[in-house]
């Protein structure tokens, strides 16, 4: 059976021999200036620490797995498609070359395989993977179907992504700042105008809410009253018993019955409806 393309196969397929260390002929060695960015790099935003750590690592190893390029428009220059840290690491490490697959890709391709790789090493922010998938199908024309087979999502969570870009810009910002979560963005989605869900986040951000108090916060908002429990169903024998405990002691019972038992609460109105129970019941 065919091997489906997505997330599944990961880059891992981009290279000679799948998940095993690529062959001697599969590897080359190019100069770091001969290497262009990405230009469909998902990934705006980088982690300096993360950075230095890796830049580190580069400097007493090298760069251990070969980055993903395809050739450029001029001879022997190159694009990058996947590896733009490990890229920055082995410039910032003073290395003059890094190995290499070249890999023929078009313009949709390489962003197709420039999320694989991040979504895969956790490297895009909700709000970077929106765009890209964005790019996807304003630029491409995929659906979204098509989108989370390529990436190895649900159709539901591109969908759900992609609606993180209808945010105002105030709420996109401390989304990227790290104040509030994805959940507390999707959370605002539901309120109608960019002025409510700003004025929310300012509920949100100083009060400190979790998603599930943020949730709460936009149905108070929106008039949505929360949802109804089920009423019980009480059994005929259940009615029946509690029926002639009223008739016997003039109040309102109510029986219910568990698996080991149950509970009778039987109501009074006063204190003289107290007393008179009491006698009854005691027999006094």
């Amino acid at each position: 059976m065919p091997q489906k393309s997505g997330l599944g196969r990961g880059l891992g397929a981009l290279i000679p021999g799948g998940d095993n260390a690529p062959t001697e002929n599969g590897v080359m060695l190019v100069s770091v200036d001969l290497i262009s960015p990405n230009p469909r790099q998902p990934r705006s935003t980088s982690h300096p620490l993360e950075l230095d750590e890796l830049t580190a690592s580069v400097r007493e190893h090298g760069v251990l797995q070969p980055l993903i390029v395809t050739p450029g428009d001029l001879a022997g220059q190159y694009v990058l498609i996947a590896g733009e840290r490990r890229l920055q690491a082995a410039r910032l490490a003073g290395l003059v070359t890094v190995p290499v697959i070249v890999r023929q890709a078009t313009d949709q391709q390489r962003l197709e395989l420039a999320i694989i790789e991040n979504v895969q090493r956790f490297d895009l922010s909700p709000l970077e993977a929106a765009e890209a998938y964005r790019q996807l199908a304003e630029d491409f024309g995929l659906s979204h179907e098509d989108i989370a087979a390529r990436v190895g999502k649900s159709r539901v969570a591109v969908t759900n992504t992609l609606r993180l870009l209808k945010l105002p810009d105030a709420v996109k910002n401390a989304l990227i700042e790290g104040r509030i979560s994805e959940g507390h963005a999707r959370s605002l989605l539901a309120l109608p105008t960019a002025e409510s869900q700003t004025a929310a986040l300012r509920t949100v951000v100083t009060n400190g809410l979790n998603v599930r108090q943020t949730e709460e916060l936009v149905r108070k908002l929106t008039g949505e009253k929360p949802a109804q429990k089920p009423k019980q169903v009480v059994l005929p024998e259940v009615a029946e018993l509690e029926e002639r405990l009223r008739s016997s002691l003039g109040t309102k019972v109510t029986l219910r019955s568990g698996r080991k038992g149950g509970t009778l609460t039987i109501r009074y109105y006063s204190n003289e409806e107290l007393d008179a129970l009491m006698a009854r019941l005691l027999k006094e």
